[in-house]
C-alpha cells in the first residue's frame, strides 16, 4: 500500500514536491519561488489515525494567510494569489499534521526547505486554463497602507463592519467613540458613485484600515509557530450559519474573522444539553464545503439534511449545492441540473421539501460584484434541479443581506436587506399557495433600514429582528413583528444590547440558560423554546464567540 504522505505543487507546471512523509517530521516550512500565483496541496496515500494538515503562508512583516485544511475526506485544496490581496515574493508555506505517529518536530526552528527547480519543456499542466483565467482577475493592491487610510478594492463582498482584533467576550464601547472611516457604505454624492458594486465595492470609502507594518512585525514575531491545544468553542467569526437539526444539537458552518481571515474552523456541532460545541470538521465524511461567507444552511426535518448553498470567498463565489446527512454524517455535493447564478447574503427557506431561494449578490463580471437580484429560484433535491417559478404581485426590489421567515407553512416574509447604496426596511409577503408577492403595510414603530440582521421565528404568528448594520453602525436594538396585525413592536432586552452584524439567531427547545457571569445554569426550570444567539460583529473590528441565550417567553413578555 502506497505510503502517507502530503504534496504540493508551485505555479501551474510545477512538478509535485513531497513535503511530509510518514519517516519525516510533522511540521515543514517551505519557501515558495517568487513569482509563483498558483499553490496546490493535496495527500496521497491512507491517513490512518492522521487527523488533518493545516497550511498556513507566512511572510516576517504580514499576518499568516490560511489557505485551509487537509482532512482524510477532503484531500486536496488550491490557492491563487488574486484570493488575497497580500501576496508577496518572499512567503513561505507552513504545513503542519495533526494526529498519527509523524516524528516530532522543533518548533522553533522549523527547517526551510527549497522547491526544486524545474523548466517546463512542451506538456501543458492541466492547471493551464485555471491558472490562465486567474491572472486576468489578479489585481494590483495598496500594500502597508496607514491605519487611519483606507484601500480600494474589489472584495467588499465579504468584509464586516470590522476588520481587526477577534475579541471572544464582548464589551460594550463607549458611546461617542471614533470609528475611524471604518464604514461600509457611503451616502450623499459619493454613494452614486458605486452603484453597481456589492456592499460599496470599487470606490466605496470606509474599508477597515490595514495595520501599520511594525505593528504586523510585532504580532507575526509573538504568533506561536501552531496552536498545540485544540479550541473548545468557535473563534470570533461573522457571517457563518447555525442551522438547528434537533432538540439538543445545532451545526456551525463557515465564516470569516478578525483580519479578513476564514475561520480555521468552519464546522462545530452545538449541544444544548450542557451548551457545549464539538469541532465537527472531520467528524463528517465527503467533501466539505469550501471555506465561505454569505451562504445559507438549511434543515429538512423529513430527509433529516442540512442543504448548504451559495456564499462567497474573496473573488470566488459559489452556487454549489452541498448536502450533509445527519445520520449517516456524510457531505455529498449536488450535480443539479438547471441554472441559478452565484449567489451571496441571499435567503433560503425550506417549503415542503423545496429551497427557495431569493435576492443575494452576483458576480458579472465574474469575478466582481455587479449589484443584487431580485429573482427567486427553487432547488427540488429530488430531481436535483433548478428552476424558476412564476410569480405575481408586486416583488420586492433587488437586495441582499436581507431576511426571510416562513410563517405558518404559508408565507414568507422578506424584511430588509440593501442594495447599494440603499439600505431598506420594507415588508413583503410571497403567498405560497398563490405564488403571489404582496407589499406588507405596516403599522407601529419600525425597525430603522438595515441589512445583515438576525431573525428567528418565535411563534406561529411572530418574529424577530435584531441587530445588523445600516451602512454607517452595527445596531443593537431587537423589534418583534405580529403577522395577524401587521405591527411592529421593540423589545428591550440586555441579552440583545450589544451591537451586533453578520450573526447567527435561531429559536430551540433547550433547558439550559446562561447566567449573567457566563456560566449555564441546568436548573433553569422546564424545558422550554430559547432563542439563541452567536457571534458577528460590531464595526469596531471585533468579532464575538460568544453565545448567548434568552426565553423566548421573556422576549415575548418584554414585548
Amino acid at each position: 500500500m502506497e505510503d502517507f504522505g502530503i504534496y504540493a505543487v508551485f505555479g501551474v507546471n510545477g512538478p509535485p514536491q513531497r513535503l511530509l512523509s510518514p519517516e519525516g517530521s510533522c511540521r515543514v516550512c517551505v519557501a515558495v519561488p517568487p513569482n509563483v500565483h498558483l499553490v496546490v496541496l493535496f495527500s496521497s496515500g491512507p491517513w490512518g489515525q492522521r487527523v488533518c494538515v493545516n497550511a498556513e503562508l507566512n511572510d516576517a512583516d504580514r499576518f499568516p494567510i490560511t489557505i485551509g485544511k487537509l482532512t482524510p475526506y477532503n484531500k486536496c485544496l488550491s490557492w491563487e494569489q488574486w484570493e488575497e490581496e497580500t501576496w508577496t515574493d518572499s512567503v513561505t508555506l507552513d504545513v503542519t499534521l495533526e494526529g498519527g505517529n509523524l516524528v516530532k518536530a522543533d518548533w522553533s526552528k522549523p527547517e526551510i526547505m527549497s522547491v526544486k527547480e524545474y523548466t517546463p519543456k512542451d506538456i501543458v499542466a492541466p492547471l493551464a486554463a485555471r491558472e490562465i483565467k486567474g491572472k486576468k482577475r489578479e489585481r494590483e493592491s495598496e500594500e502597508d497602507c496607514d491605519e487611519n487610510k483606507t484601500t480600494t478594492t474589489g472584495e467588499l463582498e465579504n468584509i464586516c463592519p470590522n476588520g481587526g482584533v477577534e475579541k471572544t467576550t464582548p464589551l460594550r464601547k463607549a458611546r461617542g467613540q471614533s470609528k475611524r472611516a471604518q464604514k461600509l457604505f457611503s451616502s450623499g454624492a459619493d454613494a452614486t458613485k458605486i452603484k453597481g458594486t456589492a456592499n460599496g465595492a470599487g470606490e466605496a470609502q470606509g474599508i477597515v484600515g490595514r495595520t501599520q507594518s511594525a505593528a504586523r512585525t510585532k504580532s507575526r514575531q509573538a504568533k506561536t509557530p501552531t496552536q498545540t491545544s485544540p479550541l473548545v468553542s468557535p473563534s470570533g467569526r461573522w457571517g457563518q450559519t447555525l442551522c438547528p437539526i434537533d432538540a439538543q444539537t445545532a451545526i456551525l458552518i463557515g465564516g470569516q474573522g478578525a483580519r479578513m481571515q476564514f475561520c480555521k474552523d468552519p464546522m462545530w456541532k452545538l449541544c444544548t444539553e450542557d451548551m457545549s460545541w464539538v469541532a465537527a470538521e472531520t467528524l463528517a465524511e465527503g467533501p466539505t464545503p469550501e471555506a465561505r461567507i454569505g451562504h445559507t444552511a438549511v434543515y429538512d426535518p423529513d430527509s433529516r439534511r442540512i442543504f448548504v448553498f451559495g456564499g462567497s470567498k474573496n473573488k470566488k463565489w459559489f452556487n454549489d449545492v452541498h448536502i450533509l446527512d445527519t445520520r449517516s454524517w456524510k457531505w455529498t455535493m449536488v450535480e443539479a441540473q438547471g441554472k441559478v447564478p452565484p449567489l451571496a447574503y441571499h435567503s433560503c427557506s425550506m417549503f415542503r421539501g423545496e429551497l427557495f431561494v431569493l435576492g443575494g449578490v452576483f458576480p458579472c463580471p465574474n469575478p466582481e460584484p455587479d449589484g443584487c437580484s431580485d429573482s427567486l429560484y427553487i432547488f427540488d433535491p429530488n430531481l436535483s434541479i433548478w428552476y424558476q417559478p412564476i410569480v405575481t404581485g408586486n416583488k420586492p426590489s433587488p437586495r441582499s443581506g436581507h431576511s426571510a421567515c416562513v410563517m405558518q407553512q404559508m408565507k414568507i416574509y422578506v424584511f430588509g436587506g440593501w442594495d447599494t447604496p440603499v439600505c431598506y426596511n420594507d415588508m413583503y409577503m410571497l403567498d405560497l399557495g398563490l405564488m403571489e408577492f404582496s407589499a406588507v403595510k405596516t403599522s407601529g414603530k419600525a425597525p430603522s433600514p438595515r441589512s445583515w440582521h438576525g431573525s428567528a421565528v418565535l411563534s406561529d404568528t411572530k418574529f424577530l429582528i435584531h441587530g445588523g448594520y445600516n451602512g454607517n453602525n452595527a445596531l443593537t436594538d431587537a423589534f418583534v413583528f405580529d403577522i395577524d396585525t401587521n405591527s411592529w413592536t421593540e423589545a428591550t432586552l440586555p441579552q440583545l444590547s450589544l451591537p451586533r452584524a453578520g450573526h447567527s439567531i435561531v429559536t430551540m427547545e433547550t433547558d439550559a440558560l446562561f447566567k449573567e457571569d457566563g456560566d449555564v445554569d441546568m436548573d433553569a426550570g422546564s424545558i422550554g423554546r430559547n432563542l439563541l444567539v452567536f457571534g458577528g460583529g460590531d464595526n469596531e473590528r471585533n468579532f464575538y464567540s460568544d453565545l448567548t441565550t434568552v426565553a423566548v417567553e421573556d422576549l415575548l413578555a418584554a414585548v
